[in-house]
């Protein structure tokens, strides 16, 4: 529990410093991640349980990846994370989960994923902003990744990549858990305006 509240003081901290950064109130964040204000505020007081979609819809709209608004200050010149130490933030309800492992530094920053899907479950992503791309590499069984209402079916040992501006599902296909790695590689931030 005290993992919890504080990984939650971290996000409320990391959205309001990026949402100071970006110059940008909680009313007009509010309207163009399309999350209420109410959330956003409790947010920033660490207070409530943001789910995925929140967060991913508020690191698209502030230029930022997901795990920028969730890791702390870096650690060192070499970071080692085990996948029991991070928090779950999708979990669905056939006992699926995703981890955000970490995001590289740089200009372009890559987001690693770990993935587990059963069969038949899925999680339907809203379009990012432009200039996302997604890779999945997937390890054991089988999945199907849908773009832009067009199936393709993704089995252990393949890997697939596709511009993520466009809605898609990730779903468990076949008789058995599917086990992937995802990387989702953010496009540079905008320059500052001077």
């Amino acid at each position: 529990m005290a993992e919890t509240a504080a990984a939650l003081r971290t996000v409320a901290h990391n959205v309001r410093a990026a949402r100071i950064r970006a110059g940008l109130s909680l009313e007009e964040l509010s309207r163009r991640a399309q999350v209420s204000k109410g959330a956003l505020v409790g947010l920033e007081k660490a207070q409530g349980n943001p789910n995925l979609a929140t967060l991913v819809r508020l690191a698209d709209t502030l230029g930022i990846s997901v795990s920028a608004l969730m890791q702390g200050s870096p650690e060192g010149r070499v970071r080692i994370v085990a996948a029991d130490a991070v928090t779950p933030l999708w979990t669905g309800e056939r006992g699926g989960e995703a981890r955000l492992m970490l995001t590289t530094s740089g200009a372009a920053p890559v987001e690693v994923w770990r993935w587990r899907l059963e069969p038949d479950e899925e999680y339907p992503s809203q379009p990012h902003r432009a200039g996302v791309v997604e890779t999945i590499s997937v390890t054991a069984g089988r999945m199907t990744i849908v773009v832009d209402g067009a199936e393709h079916v993704v089995e252990a040992g393949q890997t697939a990549t596709f511009d993520g501006d466009a809605p898609h599902v990730y779903r468990g296909s076949g008789t058995e858990t599917c086990n992937l790695i995802m990387t989702v590689q953010l496009p540079p931030a905008p320059a500052s305006a001077t």
